[in-house]
């Protein structure tokens, strides 16, 4: 019997079609899509609660149609549902944009390891500048650790995609995958200047050096939750590592729950 995944989208723009297609070669799921803004209220009134494991591939609770990135957290429904399912130790999996999903609501960053901000604001009570994007990188992944979710993937590969200087706890989670490419300010684009209309651009922003890491698990209470920053488009999501490693992750997420073991 085909197992369960919830597959959260909206709030940021993707390929479809693709996509689709990606989720169609990860195996044996059930799939169940859930689109924001409805989706926010279909977990609140319970969508996740039969799901074997949760992919959130969303980036919710912002309104940009002002040239600015005006936040909101989510309603109470949807908060209350995703701590009763990391406490009963039901794992997930977040996929690139995730990581900036619900800017007002700090309790999900810290589930998941790390923030992108479309503004500058305070993480973990420090102001930080607006993080930086950069499409298209050519670039060499590197795997860090002997673990569920890079077993079968060789010790360094390339990939073709979308990379982020952002905020990465890197001292609460447990690295997996890391990138060769300089996470540097001179190497990337200020979200805040591309939300104003100022694409691919960098004037007067300031961001230090950041985290090289792109893959890790983070734990959400009780549970296991990996983060992934693959996945921009069509280039990512034909990769048959960046496949696999997706695969693996559902798998590890799915198979121990409530299992203890895999915290760090």
């Amino acid at each position: 019997m085909a197992r369960r995944l919830t597959v959260l989208t909206g709030g940021h723009p993707f390929e479809e079609e693709p996509f689709a297609a990606l989720l169609a070669s990860l195996g044996d799921w059930n799939v169940t899509h859930l689109r924001h803004p409805e989706a926010e209220q279909a977990v609140a009134d319970g969508a996740l609660d039969a799901a074997d494991t949760v992919l959130f591939y969303d980036m919710p609770g912002y309104d940009f149609t002002s040239g600015a990135a005006v936040s909101r957290p989510p309603c109470e429904g949807f908060k209350e549902k995703l701590r009763a399912r990391f406490s009963a130790g039901k794992g997930a999996v977040a996929m690139h944009h995730a990581i900036a999903g619900w800017a007002a609501w700090d309790q999900w960053g810290e589930w998941l390891g790390g923030r992108f901000l479309y503004r500058p604001g305070k993480v973990r009570g420090a102001a930080k500048p607006d993080s930086g994007y950069r499409h298209d990188v050519d670039y060499q992944a590197h795997v860090l650790a002997d673990h569920p979710v890079t077993a079968g993937i060789p010790g360094e590969f390339h990939v073709c995609d979308e990379l982020y200087l952002a905020e990465v706890f890197t001292l609460n989670v447990e690295p997996l995958l890391r990138s060769g490419y300089r996470f540097i300010q001179d190497h990337f684009y200020s979200a805040e200047q591309a939300v104003a209309g100022a694409m691919f651009s960098n004037a007067g922003w300031e961001h230090a050096p950041g985290s090289d890491l792109i893959g890790w698990v983070s734990r959400a209470i009780n549970a296991p939750l990996v983060y992934l920053q693959f996945g921009d488009g069509p280039a990512a999501y034909t990769n048959p590592h960046l496949r696999r490693i997706l695969a693996n992750a559902l798998e590890f997420a799915a198979t121990n729950n409530g299992d203890q073991a895999w915290i760090p």
